[in-house]
């Protein structure tokens, strides 16, 4: 059998990436997409999306990658991937309106023994009711992370592959594909399939509420979460690739949409989820971190403080602002004058009526009250903390993901607050270099 061709409808984050990374194994792929103005920039090279490698990897396989604005051009492929990213609203619902309406549009294109696949995330029960043979229709469960999208695009861990018959064989061309990436291949019906990427998720969550609720007990008592975490990956239950890193509760998105999924099949099956609940509240409750810190140590006898914000970003290496603790903060000084720098974020995503968008890091420093370092971008570990000192108006540097040196910041003159610790106070400021 000839190779097959590989096709992607929905190019933003999630159909971009896992184009990309089955034409570096060799297959043509051809991209659709609605928006004919994505398509141009594509073709162009400009991928609008931010993940380390994904540029560099794109022109290395360029030759087997073609675009269309037209869902005709997939009547070539073997297997089209349903792959656009499904957006959720502020209570972590998830919107299928625009995944639904691109299957719509996709179905019709098919060729005859073409094999569907949807990649995007979605409910249980949603690949069942497809209007399409069951032979041909199959799920396959998406485990990018944004930050790290092409290194698990391209060593995935395994394939999770929800279809209608677990013990029969997949179809030649889709099995081709995935055998291609050299990994374990789990089949399970649409249901379990569906199920697993939102198990996985719960557990990710599990692991961060605990080590959040930990982290901050640690602040309290004067333990160092970050001296507890060694002993963990060592114990063989936990393990080294363990979740051990306290943060501002769940951002991102996804994973509030998984907790949401699972209140809604509760309500409609009569199951408990108490525990479910437990995390969603402990998630806007350590969200609120920075903002508890900032008033204590500023805001509440500083009417007229300047604040330094570092990273609009929910995390690092991606551009991605859902559910961005930065930009939650940033709503909620409004009263007060802001600076503002991410590497990669447009200032146009921080509505604020007084705020200055900083060409660099240590200019978004300059006259500070406070800074807080939101996003753990890597330019930020080049920060002095001397040079932060002497441009500082004030001596608060909240940095929840231990950017920086806590002690080197103490020694600087500056108090330093840091998820896990407890706050390490100004020391005898350091001569200047």
């Amino acid at each position: 059998m000839s190779r097959p061709v590989i096709g992607f409808a929905g190019l933003t984050h999630l159909g971009l990436v896992s184009a990309v990374a089955a034409a570096s194994k060799g297959f043509r792929v051809v991209g659709y997409d609605v928006d004919r103005d994505r398509i141009a920039r594509i073709e162009a090279g400009r991928l609008a999306v931010v993940e380390p490698g994904l540029d560099e990897l794109y022109r290395e396989h360029r030759t087997r990658l073609s675009f269309s604005d037209r869902p005709s051009a997939l009547r070539e492929c073997d297997v089209v991937y349903v792959a656009s990213d499904v957006p959720t609203d502020a209570r972590g619902v998830a919107d299928l309106e625009n995944l639904s309406a691109l299957i719509e549009r996709v179905l019709p294109a098919l060729d005859d023994g073409a094999v569907l696949v949807v990649l995007s995330q979605v409910p249980p029960g949603f690949t069942r009711g497809l209007a399409l043979p069951a032979a041909r229709r199959f799920y396959q469960v998406e485990t990018l992370v944004f930050g790290r999208a092409v290194e698990r695009a391209m060593r995935p861990e395994r394939f999770i592959v929800g279809c209608i018959d677990p013990d029969a064989s997949l179809p030649p061309a889709y099995a081709a594909l995935l055998q291609a990436f050299g990994c374990p291949i789990l089949t399970m019906r649409y249901e379990s399939a569906e199920l697993a990427k939102i198990a996985i998720n719960c557990y990710l969550v599990a692991a961060v509420t605990v080590v959040n609720t930990l982290a901050e007990i640690s602040e309290r008592i004067g333990a160092d979460w970050g001296e507890i975490v060694p002993a963990l990956r060592l114990d063989a239950r936990i393990g080294p690739q363990a979740y051990l890193t306290p943060g501002l509760g769940l951002a991102g998105g996804n994973l509030e949409r998984d907790l949401a999924t699972v209140l809604r099949l509760s309500a409609g099956t009569g199951t408990e989820t108490g525990v479910i609940r437990a995390f969603l509240r402990n998630s806007w409750h350590r969200r609120d971190w920075v903002l508890r810190v900032l008033h204590a140590e500023v805001l509440a006898f500083n009417a007229d403080a300047m604040i330094g914000v570092l990273g609009l970003a929910y995390k690092e290496n991606t551009d991605s602002t859902r559910n961005s603790p930065s930009l939650e903060l940033i709503g909620h000084l409004k009263p007060w004058r802001l600076r503002v720098y991410d590497p990669v974020v447009s200032a146009r995503v921080a509505a604020h009526p007084a705020f200055y968008y900083a060409a660099a890091a240590l200019e978004a420093a300059q006259g500070a009250d406070a800074l807080v370092i939101m996003t753990p971008w890597s330019v930020f570990r080049e920060l002095k903390p001397s040079d932060l000192a002497a441009v500082m108006a004030g001596r608060t540097v909240i940095d929840p993901h231990r950017v920086l040196d806590g002690r080197a910041v103490a020694m600087a003159g500056l108090d330093y607050f840091a998820l896990g610790m407890p706050s390490l106070r100004a020391g005898p400021r350091l001569p200047d270099a």
